[in-house]
């Protein structure tokens, strides 16, 4: 039952980052701290999907196909995120 729910919020913790397209078609959401702070909300967001999916993984005994393929993605939302908080960061 533990391996099935934490399969399940790896998945969904796959589409959350897809929120933002609709969410950046208000014009508010477009504008300057309201951009800045939505793109760092969702790049922590990507980067605590991608170790809590690492993590549960690693530790996890059942290792479906599912659980592989949102490894793989919330992988590379990790790697991503990281990239965006430098960028931001960085400035």
């Amino acid at each position: 039952m533990k391996n099935k729910i934490i399969t399940t919020m790896s998945t969904l913790f796959m589409f959350i980052p897809w929120t933002i397209l609709p969410l950046r078609m208000f014009d508010w959401a477009l504008e300057q701290p309201q951009a800045e702070t939505i793109i760092i909300s969702y790049a922590v967001f990507m980067i605590f999907s991608g170790v809590f999916t690492l993590a549960a993984y690693s530790k996890d005994d059942e290792k479906n196909n599912l659980m592989k393929i949102c490894l793989v993605i919330n992988s590379l939302y990790l790697l991503f995120g990281i990239l965006v908080l430098g960028l931001n960061f960085y400035k």
